[in-house]
């Protein structure tokens, strides 16, 4: 049997497709770019034209200046030659997309990052029928099950009302997760004014910007000691157990990642309350996405590959692992 999606090629950096001249999230410079999301993972800097989502070509001007940009909202088509593109929401962080393309008679579709739980901060994935699903594996073991985000900021909201003499000071990273988090603790009830590292603010106020309603952010640094006594704290995570933290009243240490549900993990870093909010599809999510599109193909860009893989096999879906480097991201 043929393989489909021939006219795409995978790439160490990127995925190319000749006929558009056009590449798909690559990890160095070129000439014309199609950017899936902000993360710096999947943007870099110094293309020669990028075409993204009006907010994802904000945040990358927001991390590397102005960019040769072309806006495409959700839905509206964009041609490359005979390869029409268009974005669907991928439902991982602001402006984050999927990319459709369609060539040939034949359509494929590289969803980028992914997840299919609600978020506040943005637009839900919405599944679309395709030839060739690409898909990321970041958790695809079946160990990784997330819990509902939900039962997370309760066990957040618990530990700050048992110690109001103490600070909770949350490791998030500063793109998605932490707005993310905000948003959930706003929509859990919690209004209290939340105190934000100086690393946070520029990208909380693109979010704001953008609709996204944050509350009340106030900077830790400019803020007396005492006064975020029993208020929620949060600080990338380089900064959880540095010389910044050490003003903060006796803080309970978190940190917000679907990395913390592997122990050592939390352990190396210090991490008192292990929060495991993830903006990645887990183990049951990748798989129900891939049952639910049904593609022809599913090509695995970067991640646990091997279990994914199994799981198509064994399901008699045709897959392919593609080798390429520089999407392992461990900003979750």
């Amino acid at each position: 049997m043929a393989r489909s999606g021939r006219w795409i090629e995978a790439h160490r950096d990127g995925l190319y497709i000749p006929a558009a001249d056009l590449w798909i999230d690559p990890a160095s410079p070129r000439p014309r770019a199609l950017v899936t999301h902000g993360h710096a993972d999947h943007a870099r800097g110094g293309h020669g034209a990028v075409w993204a989502t009006p907010e994802t070509l904000a945040i990358m001007a927001a991390r590397y200046g102005p960019q040769a940009g072309h806006p495409l909202v959700y839905g509206e088509a964009a041609a490359f030659g005979p390869v029409t593109a268009t974005l669907a929401p991928a439902g991982h962080v602001l402006g984050s997309a999927q990319a459709v393309l369609d060539h040939a008679g034949e359509r494929v579709v590289v969803s980028g990052d992914y997840k299919r739980r609600p978020d506040p901060t943005c637009p839900p994935f919405e599944p679309v029928a395709c030839d060739v699903f690409v898909t990321e594996a970041t958790f695809a073991l079946p160990v990784f099950r997330h819990p509902p985000t939900g039962d997370e900021i309760d066990k957040l909201l618990a530990a700050l009302h048992a110690n109001p003499d103490r600070s909770v000071l949350v490791g998030a990273y500063a793109l998605g997760k932490a707005q993310r988090v905000i948003a959930e603790l706003r929509a859990m009830g919690h209004d209290a004014p939340i105190y934000i590292h100086g690393a946070l603010q520029r990208l909380c106020d693109l979010y704001r910007d953008h609709g996204v309603a944050l509350g009340t952010l106030l900077p830790a640094s400019e803020t007396p000691r005492d006064a975020m006594r029993g208020h929620v704290v949060l600080c990338p995570p380089s900064a959880l157990n540095d010389r910044w933290s050490r003003r903060l009243p006796d803080p309970i240490t978190a940190m917000a990642s679907g990395w913390m549900r592997v122990r050592q993990r939390a352990r190396q870093r210090n991490v008192e309350l292990p929060l495991i909010i993830s903006d990645h599809a887990d183990w049951e999510e990748l798989t129900a996405t891939l049952t639910e599109i049904a593609p022809k193909e599913v090509w695995i860009t970067h991640g646990r590959e091997d279990a994914l893989l199994h799981w198509c096999e064994t399901r008699q879906i045709k897959a392919r692992a593609l080798d390429l480097i520089g999407y392992e991201d461990e900003a979750d």
